[in-house]
């Protein structure tokens, strides 16, 4: 089996979220996707809110404008998200599932469940040429709802064992990075191009990394926030250095 070549997405929607603190112009995102790029990103990530607590529509207008790298667009399904990303035509819209009073997205979709509430909006963006990705939890069904509905991508969601991992639960983040394994391999197995993200810190990032059938990782609040104490294109080179080194020791392996 071959070893996939292992992207790093950088999430900026948090630099827009202490800006938003104070209000006024700084720190920029689209800066911050500047500094990204230069420091090895090879592509960016924006989720624009419903209530647009950190992204803000004049934020993606100039990321279009601007960025050199590929934009995907965290979007939830509604008519007023589909509207801007046909508006827009990013390179990639990542469906994700979105709620108001969360903090942070806390699964994944169930694609299963709302098989028809998606169906037409995966349509209308794979026919705008927009790569579509489903964020789901690391389960066969939903690869295989997301597959039959027409997404080309989909995003496993690792944060149950990112928290597992922090909170010291080596037995419990032993079963959840098999499950992302087993789901990366039976995706990859439906031709599905398999990317992950969620909570991923220099702590976990090496095993899921390591996972070949993996293409793309998506980080962002752990690299803005080690940013504060490191700088950010030193926190991404650091990222990007210990995702390629885990991906060489899984070639090595597999060899």
């Amino acid at each position: 089996m071959s070893t996939k070549t292992l992207r790093l997405g950088v999430n900026i929607d948090h630099v827009a979220t202490i800006r938003n603190a104070r209000g006024g112009q700084h720190p920029d995102p689209v800066r911050a996707a500047e500094i990204a790029a230069k420091a090895g990103a090879d592509g960016i990530t924006a989720h624009l809110r419903e209530d647009r607590r950190h992204i803000s529509d004049g934020d993606i207008d100039r990321l279009m404008d601007n960025l050199e790298l590929p934009l995907n667009l965290e979007m939830a399904a509604t008519e007023e998200m589909l509207e801007i990303a046909l508006k827009h035509k990013p390179h990639a819209c990542c469906l994700v599932p979105e709620r108001r009073e969360e903090l942070t997205t806390e699964g994944g979709l169930d694609a299963a469940a709302q098989h028809n509430q998606l169906a037409p909006y995966v349509s209308e963006l794979v026919h705008a040429k927009i790569r579509v990705s489903l964020f789901v939890n690391p389960d066969r069904v939903q690869l295989a709802v997301a597959k039959a509905m027409g997404a080309q991508v989909v995003e496993l969601h690792t944060g149950s064992y990112c928290d597992a991992l922090n909170d010291g639960d080596q037995e419990k983040a032993a079963g959840e990075l098999a499950r992302l394994q087993q789901a990366a391999r039976e995706g990859n197995d439906m031709g599905l191009e398999m990317h992950a993200g969620h909570g991923i810190t220099f702590d976990g990032v090496g095993a899921i990394a390591a996972i070949p059938e993996l293409v793309e990782l998506n980080i962002g609040h752990f690299l803005i926030g080690e940013a504060i104490f490191g700088g950010l294109d030193s926190t991404i080179r650091r990222m990007r250095a210990m995702m390629d080194q885990a991906r060489a020791s899984s070639t090595t392996a597999i060899a």
